[in-house]
């Protein structure tokens, strides 16, 4: 064989071996990777009810980090109707009796990020209990004047979905105009000029981050699961809401921004590092930003808002980053960092580290994997 023909060979086989790896996987491989990291979280957690000890302080478990995990463990339930997974979310609602921390006066976002849940198993069996205070919580900030509580971008993914689907459930325009003007304070008037740069089509976290604040290398702080809570935010209210709810479009053209602004700066092994406009503050592989951002990138291509020939690839290869570079074989998942605000929170991560709470990061796994899995043929 002469070494024309065994270069051929060798960049036909290199090319093929090349596109393979960066397929979709089957639905069931997908599958596989996602209920095996939720199995590994279930038989750690076997009551529901437990309080969350970490090196600060107890928390209750109805708090804003397992409120995402369950997010993510409804959606699995979506493609893998297990009546244990069911159950595991019923038993949380129960042991806490479909209550919110510090109860329905609160206007603390994180404490409402519960009621996501407990709608969606109102909605599978419309039992008045489940959603009583969750709606009783929300009628309080409708009710209001009061529309500035919103100071960190993460409020909007833990509060905003409640209200579109409470719009939805008792078709209530009232919901959708309070989530509107508590939204346009976060976005418009928060901190300087609100919390969103659309010349970049990126979120600062809070006010701390507004310029002149800047990273080491002379850039915005763009946080990645920051950013990601948005991208979530917009995707979980656009999927639930009508056709002609008010303002819908602002929503879809704010996450159409993001989804612009997320192509040119994913890393080349499939992550988005932590400080997305600075790869040199804790660059690196990061599970929960890239999940949510893998999470609405499918959902939108799902949905025939975003270009296949685009985002595809994208998807492609961030969710192949998850699966193989995170998940362990008994479910732990590395990369995770843990509660913060900024990149250099719970730094630096490993494949093999703990994050303080390790629950909010599964959600965002199990979220991106239920999109990916609606796509994969």
């Amino acid at each position: 064989m002469n070494t024309r023909v065994q270069i051929a060979i060798f960049l036909f086989l290199a090319v093929s071996i090349h596109s393979f790896g960066q397929d979709l996987p089957k639905k069931k491989k997908i599958l596989k990777s996602m209920t095996v990291a939720n199995a590994y979280f279930m038989k750690k957690w076997p009551d529901t009810g437990k309080p969350i000890v970490s090196p600060d302080r107890t928390r209750p478990s109805n708090i804003w980090t397992r409120g995402v995990y369950y997010e993510g463990l409804m959606a699995l339930y979506q493609i893998a109707p297990k009546k244990d997974y069911y159950n595991y979310a019923v038993s949380w609602g129960e042991s806490h009796k479909w209550g919110l921390r510090d109860g329905i006066k609160t206007r603390n976002a994180d404490n409402q990020c519960c009621g996501q849940t407990y709608i969606d198993l109102y909605l599978i069996d419309k039992k008045e209990e489940r959603i009583r205070d969750i709606k009783a919580s929300i009628d309080s900030l409708v009710n209001s004047s009061k529309f500035d509580d919103w100071t960190w971008v993460d409020a909007l993914q833990m509060a905003m979905p409640v209200m579109a689907k409470l719009g939805v459930i008792y078709n209530d325009t009232r919901y959708y105009e309070k989530m509107y003007q508590m939204y346009d304070h976060s976005k418009n008037i928060q901190g300087d000029k609100g919390l969103y740069n659309p010349a970049d089509g990126l979120w600062w976290r809070d006010k701390d981050f507004d310029p002149p604040y800047t990273e080491p290398n002379g850039q915005d702080c763009y946080w990645s699961r920051g950013n990601g809570w948005a991208v979530a935010a917009l995707v979980r209210v656009l999927d639930v809401m009508p056709a002609n709810a008010p303002h819908r479009e602002e929503y879809q053209k704010t996450y159409l921004e993001m989804m612009k602004a997320l192509v040119p700066i994913q890393r080349k092994d499939g992550f988005w590092n932590v400080s997305l406009h600075d790869s040199t503050n804790y660059g690196g592989k990061e599970l929960t930003g890239t999940a949510l951002f893998t999470y609405g990138m499918a959902w939108g291509l799902r949905k025939g808002l975003l270009d296949e020939k685009t985002y595809k690839p994208i998807i492609t290869k961030a969710w192949n980053a998850l699966a193989t570079d995170c998940v362990h074989d008994n479910g732990f998942l590395g990369y995770v960092q843990g509660t913060g605000k900024e990149p250099k929170d719970g730094q630096p991560l490993s494949y093999e580290k703990e994050p303080n709470f390790e629950d909010f990061g599964l959600g965002c796994f199990l979220l991106a994997g239920s999109e990916v899995y609606k796509l994969s043929k």
